[in-house]
């Protein structure tokens, strides 16, 4: 299955468990990224409808179950809907083991772009006059991370046995070529890494991924590298990171928002009586890495100090904000103007009570 199709199957089953209503084709077209769009043309029409019967044959052979019916009297064409109590699973008991496979899996799949494409889907929904309860959306966010370009490339080269280049900024702010024969990814503390031989060393090396600068090329044939026998690759990154973290961050964090930020702080210090925000401090070795998490809540957090932290914020803010060619505007209009009022970057560099 392509990619492209199993994003579509998502946000198609995202958008179905998301409302009461059974949802008509035409409307389903309309709302889930992917379908051939409406252009007035015979061709287009029999395009999806050829495409929309063969998702709904995937999921039903996935075990998906498509109820279909009316929401009105007054309804002349049937729609779809997955009802969430034939959807969802009994209780599933896991060892540990296969718990910590699933969620390595879990995380993989938080991607940003199928992220953005299924809480789209979800926006085009409500844009659209259909009613989705809140309580029964997913938990979709769109996530900025700047490992997550160096993720993918590094896992299929693994799986190639391939080797790879990369440009690499140390934690001292030096930056260098790196070619390198990868052994694996790894996660660990809630960063990925790249173990691998590096090739200008000539020795074993662990690359923190949030590090990495810009792409990461393959290179040479299929096959090359070979993975050292009995190689301990989780092992071997804790055995090479610090094991404590050795600077704080002081970020605000808006009250009721923010989880995986409290969740990773040392201490959060509750906002004052009356105010919108409690401080979460949160300990870091490398700020491009406490950055990416920050960057992640939009408006919900903003970076206190450091001003290296702050300013990697801002950065991925900027970048994340800055108009792209060929890319359609939101429903909620032209992209913000940077350095305006309606600017993220300067909303998260901006202490509040200068707003």
């Amino acid at each position: 299955m392509s990619s492209r199709r199993a994003e579509r199957l998502v946000n198609l089953v995202l958008c179905l468990l998301s409302t009461r209503q059974f949802l008509t084709a035409e409307r389903i077209r309309t709302a889930v990224p992917g379908y051939e769009p409406d252009d007035g043309t015979s061709r287009a029409d029999e395009a999806f409808k050829r495409m929309f019967e063969r998702d709904k044959a995937e999921l039903r052979e996935l075990g998906i179950p498509l109820e279909t019916g009316k929401t009105s009297i007054f309804d002349t064409e049937e729609g779809y809907r997955i009802a969430r109590r034939d959807y969802e699973l009994p209780a599933v008991s896991l060892e540990p083991d296969e718990a910590a496979a699933v969620g390595l899996a879990a995380r993989l799949w938080q991607s940003a772009e199928l992220a953005d494409a299924a809480r789209g889907a979800l926006l085009k929904l409500r844009a659209g006059g259909v009613d989705v309860e809140p309580a029964r959306t997913l938990d979709v966010e769109p996530r900025l991370d700047a490992a997550e370009e160096a993720l993918h490339p590094c896992l299929d080269s693994v799986q190639a046995g391939r080797a790879v280049q990369f440009a690499y900024r140390k934690p001292d702010g030096v930056e260098s070529d790196r070619e390198v024969e990868p052994w694996g990814v790894v996660s660990w503390r809630g960063r990925w890494y790249l173990v691998g031989y590096d090739r200008d060393r000539g020795a074993p090396r662990c690359f923190r991924l949030s590090r990495v600068l810009g792409a990461v090329r393959p290179i040479g044939p299929e096959g090359a590298v070979k993975v050292p026998t009995g190689i301990d690759l989780v092992g071997y990154v804790v055995a090479t990171e610090p094991p404590e973290f050795h600077r704080l961050a002081r970020v605000r964090v808006r009250r009721g928002q923010g989880v995986w930020l409290r969740k990773i702080a040392a201490r959060i210090v509750p906002g004052e009586r009356g105010s919108d925000w409690d401080v979460a401090e949160i300990g870091y070795d490398d700020p491009e890495w406490i950055a990416d998490r920050v960057a992640r809540q939009g408006s919900s957090a903003v970076v206190d100090e450091p001003a290296e932290v702050r300013e990697a914020v801002v950065r991925r803010l900027r970048a994340h904000a800055a108009p792209r060619p060929h890319r359609p505007a939101g429903l909620d209009g032209a992209p913000a103007r940077p350095g305006g009022a309606d600017d993220p970057a300067r909303a998260a560099a901006v202490p509040e009570g200068r707003r």
